[in-house]
C-alpha cells in the first residue's frame, strides 16, 4: 500500500487541478460524439493523452478484423471515421531480482460516444453547453461517461504530480460504440491490450457494479400482402402481424423472468429482463393494407446465457408466433449488441485494492461519500464483458452520481467526481506500485 505521505500528494494533486479537470470535461462535453462522429471528442483525449507523456496509438475499427470474434456487435453503419484512441505509460524494463517489484498493469476504459439529445426544447440547459449548476455539470454524455474518462485523465495526471511514478504498465483507452455494440473495447482487445485489472469509470454512483445483463440488439422485420383499404381482405397487415410476434415476445419475456428469479444477483430484483421495443416502421399510405414492418428490439437477458443461445430462442418464438398465418413471414436479424453479460467474481484482489482506496477518500472526505464500497446491480450493457468474458480479466465498473442518463438534463455530481478521481488515483498507487519519478 502507498504510504500516506505519498497518499496526501495525491490527494492534493487532484485538488489542485480539479478546476482544470471541470473545464476539461465541459470541453469534452461540448464535442458532438454521437455515433460515427466522435473524431473531435478523440481529438480532445488524443490530446489529453499526450500532455500525460503517453504513447498514443489512434485506429480506425475494422469489421472485418471485429468479424472474427464471436462477441462482436453487428456492424450497421460506416466505420470509416470511428476510431479508437489509447494512450500507455512506458512498460517496466526491470529483469530478474527487479522484475519481481514491478507492478500490476491497468487499463482505464471509457466511452467518448454519447446517445442523442432528444427535444432539446425538453431541456433546461444547453444539452452541449457544459453548464455548471448547485455543484451539477449538465450536457448530452457528461455522466454517460465523459465524466469518468476525465477521471481516469487526472488521476494518473495526479499521481505524475505528486513526483511518482506507477510500476506497472497504465494505459488509458478511449472507445466509441459502448451505446450499440461494444466494438469500440473489442477492437482494443483484438489488438492485444489487456492488463492485471481493468476499471472503467461508468456513473455508477460511487459503487462497484457486481453483474451486468446481457444484451442483444435485434430487429424483426415482417412481410405481408398489400390491398386497398377498401378491400382489406385481400391483404395481410404487417402491422397487425407484427403485434402477433411481439404478443409473442411478450411471453418469452415474461417466462425469461420466471428463470432470473432464482439468479444468485437479479433474483430479488422485479422484472430485471426487459423487452424493450425502441423503433417501429411501417406503411406508407394510410389508405393502403401495409405489407411491410420493421421493430427494433433492445433485449436483456441473464449473464450466464451465452448470446447465441439466447438470440436462438428468439429466432423460435418468432418463428412459432407467425407460423400459422398464411402468406406472412417474419425474421429476426442482429443490428447491434450481441453481448453476454458479466458477473464480478467475488474476492478478487482489484475489488479489494478498490475498496481500500474508495474507503480512504470517504474518510477523508469526512463522510460526505459512501464509507464501505458496495456492490450494484446494472440492468443495462456496460463494456466490462469484453474483458470479463473473453480476457479473464477482472472488470471493475466504478464511477460517479449521474442522474438522467439518456434523459433531459443529464447531469453529474461534481464533489463525488472529485472524490471518485481521488479514488482512482489511489487505485493506480495501491495496484501498479509506485516509485519516485
Amino acid at each position: 500500500m502507498t504510504d500516506q505521505q505519498h497518499r496526501d500528494k495525491i490527494i492534493a494533486a487532484v485538488d489542485k487541478a480539479f478546476d482544470e479537470q471541470t473545464g476539461f470535461l465541459a470541453d469534452l462535453v461540448a464535442a458532438q460524439t454521437q455515433r460515427g462522429q466522435e473524431s473531435s471528442g478523440q481529438d480532445l483525449m488524443e490530446a489529453a493523452y499526450k500532455r500525460l507523456g503517453l504513447d498514443v496509438e489512434r485506429w480506425t475499427l475494422d469489421p472485418a478484423e471485429l468479424a472474427t470474434h464471436p462477441g462482436s456487435g453487428a456492424v450497421t453503419v460506416d466505420y470509416s471515421n470511428t476510431e479508437v484512441v489509447v494512450g500507455s505509460t512506458q512498460a517496466p524494463t526491470a529483469s530478474g531480482a527487479d522484475a519481481e517489484d514491478a507492478g500490476r498493469s491497468l487499463i482505464f476504459n471509457g466511452h467518448i460516444d454519447v446517445v442523442p439529445v432528444g427535444k432539446e426544447e425538453l431541456w433546461t440547459r444547453d444539452p452541449y453547453g457544459g453548464e455548471i449548476v448547485d455543484g451539477h455539470m449538465y450536457g448530452r454524455g457528461v455522466g454517460d461517461m465523459k465524466a469518468g474518462l476525465s477521471a481516469s485523465v487526472y488521476a494518473l495526471a495526479a499521481v505524475q504530480a505528486a513526483g511518482l511514478r506507477p510500476r506497472g504498465r497504465v494505459q488509458l483507452q478511449s472507445v466509441p460504440e459502448e451505446e450499440c455494440t461494444g466494438n469500440g473495447s473489442m477492437s482494443a482487445l483484438l489488438r492485444g491490450h489487456t492488463a492485471d485489472a481493468v476499471v472503467i469509470p461508468e456513473p455508477s454512483g460511487e459503487r462497484v457494479v457486481g453483474a451486468h445483463l446481457g444484451v442483444i440488439w435485434c430487429q424483426l422485420t415482417v412481410r405481408a400482402r398489400a390491398a386497398h383499404a377498401a378491400t382489406m381482405s385481400e391483404g395481410l397487415n404487417a402491422i397487425d402481424a407484427a403485434w402477433v410476434a411481439i404478443g409473442k415476445l411478450r411471453e418469452l419475456e415474461e417466462k425469461w423472468n420466471a428463470a432470473a428469479a432464482s439468479d444468485p444477483d437479479f433474483g430479488g430484483e422485479t422484472h430485471p429482463l426487459n423487452f424493450n421495443i425502441g423503433t417501429f416502421h411501417a406503411g406508407d399510405w394510410p389508405s393502403s393494407v401495409p405489407d411491410a414492418c420493421t421493430v427494433g428490439i433492445r433485449v436483456a437477458y441473464l449473464p450466464d446465457v451465452p448470446a447465441e443461445d439466447a438470440f436462438a430462442e428468439l429466432q423460435s418464438c418468432v418463428a412459432d408466433a407467425v407460423a400459422d398465418l398464411d402468406g406472412v413471414s417474419a425474421e429476426l436479424e442482429k443490428i447491434g449488441f450481441f453481448a453476454q453479460g458479466y458477473r464480478l467474481p467475488q474476492g478478487t484482489d482489484a475489488e479489494a485494492v478498490l475498496a481500500g482506496a474508495h474507503k480512504a477518500i470517504a474518510e477523508a472526505a469526512g463522510g460526505d461519500g459512501p464509507d464501505e464500497l458496495t456492490r450494484k446491480l446494472m440492468a443495462g450493457y456496460i463494456d466490462s464483458r469484453v474483458f470479463g468474458c473473453f480476457a479473464d480479466m477482472p472488470a471493475l465498473v466504478y464511477g460517479p452520481l449521474s442522474e438522467r442518463l439518456h434523459g433531459a438534463d443529464e447531469r453529474v455530481n461534481l464533489d463525488s467526481l472529485r472524490r471518485v478521481t481521488k479514488t482512482l488515483a489511489l487505485f493506480i498507487a495501491d495496484w501498479c506500485g509506485v516509485d519516485e519519478a
